[in-house]
């Protein structure tokens, strides 16, 4: 008696997991086609309906005003399309101050949070209790309208060696100004951070084969310090101090800081601060205790045990927390409207969009820009986290 071998039907066409899958995608893709062509037709034709122009025609023409600080030459003359670059740059600034100052203050704080010393332990607890539980736009105010706005006039300026003043206008200090060969200075610097980044490679592969240490960080600032100072004296110091003077109601030569730029600085940096810290806390408090226990048996010194057992293990637990406080950072910039600093936001949403009523371009540049900015930390930051991620073998 021969065994019948079951015959397999195949599934119809609509009862097919792949097929509606794929019939359900199409069907979600076209259904967001049509709301988006809904929004975009529908606003062009309210814009063309209201007389409104459409377009990026407008960043060449002329701007017709002054903006308070910039980092490339500026006037009124310039077109809207250099606002932009203005804001942007001031924007770039203040963010980049903030970012390395706030991590600063957070290692610091963070571990000053373990210190045997009481006083230093609680002083650490309050700085972090006290600014992440007040509003940035609070602090914000506090430092321009009740710290700053104390200072001095320029006349009755505090200053440090007859070099560096400081008043209600801003802080001054002395700029150096390149001359002819100053470009080999430059070119001095930009070659030690190359010397630096491959001498790191080199000694943790050097430690990785053999154990030795190499002195990285010594090495580093002579190559820091070293390179450049031998191209001054070959081309003969190419460089000339710029001091600022009084002339007038106010000083002038030198770098200026103006107040915006200080006030909004010092809260960003004392706010981002104060969570970093705790990020820096989580994270020393995230290493096995057994680890310091057997550091410490060796007869390692507290410094080391922080600096080679500690701290490295705790930046897997750190970074990633960093990765979100230097996007919160960026983004809260731009409560640099509040007191008039001339970031992205104040001039390129608030002046130019008021100029043209060229919304949708303005607004729409504007959330590019913080993409772009965002997704650029956040690459950088992930590549970081990989190379101190612990390594599986």
């Amino acid at each position: 008696m021969t065994e019948q071998t079951p015959v397999k039907s195949s599934p119809s066409f609509f009862n097919n997991p792949r097929n509606r899958s794929i019939i359900y995608q199409i069907l979600l893709f076209v259904g967001l086609a049509y709301f988006f062509y809904g929004i975009v037709s529908n606003t062009m034709a309210n814009l063309e309906a209201r007389g409104i122009q459409s377009g990026y025609g407008f960043l060449s023409t002329t701007a017709g005003f002054d903006i308070l600080m910039s980092l490339i030459d500026y006037d009124a003359t310039h077109t809207y399309g250099k606002t932009f670059v203005v804001g942007l740059l001031n924007t770039l600034l203040v963010s980049a101050i903030g970012i390395v100052l706030s991590t600063l203050v957070g290692f610091i704080m963070g571990v000053a949070h373990f210190s045997h010393n009481l006083l230093i332990r609680k002083l650490a607890t309050a700085y972090v209790e006290t600014f992440r539980n007040i509003p940035l736009l609070l602090q914000v105010f506090f430092w321009y309208f009740a710290v700053l706005a104390a200072l001095p006039s320029a006349r009755q300026s505090l200053s440090i060696g007859e070099a560096i003043f400081l008043n209600v206008r801003g802080l001054y200090f002395p700029g150096l100004i390149g001359e002819p060969g100053s470009g080999l200075v430059y070119g001095a610097i930009a070659a030690a951070i190359a010397a630096i980044f491959f001498l790191k490679r080199w000694a943790k592969k050097r430690q990785d084969d053999t154990g030795q240490q190499f002195p990285v960080f010594l090495t580093s600032l002579g190559l820091l310090f070293g390179l450049p100072l031998l191209a001054l004296i070959v081309a003969g110091f190419p460089f000339v101090w710029d001091f600022p003077a009084l002339k007038g109601f106010n000083f002038r030569g030198g770098i200026t800081v103006i107040p915006e730029l200080m006030a909004l600085t010092i809260a960003l940096t004392v706010y981002t601060g104060a969570f970093i810290a705790e990020a820096v806390r989580a994270g020393i408090q995230a290493v096995p205790h057994g680890q310091t226990e057997a550091a410490r048996s060796l007869g390692l010194k507290e410094s080391k045990i922080m600096k080679l057992i500690i701290v490295p293990q705790a930046m897997r637990v750190i970074v990633p927390l960093l990765n979100s406080e230097y996007q919160s950072l960026v983004k809260n910039s731009t409560l640099a409207t509040a007191i008039g600093y001339p970031d992205l936001f104040t001039v390129f949403v608030g002046t130019t969009l008021n100029q043209t009523g060229q919304a949708i371009e303005i607004v729409f540049m504007t959330m590019a820009v913080y993409f772009v900015i965002n997704m650029t930390i956040s690459f950088l930051m992930n590549r970081f986290n990989e190379s101190v991620s612990l390594t599986e073998r």
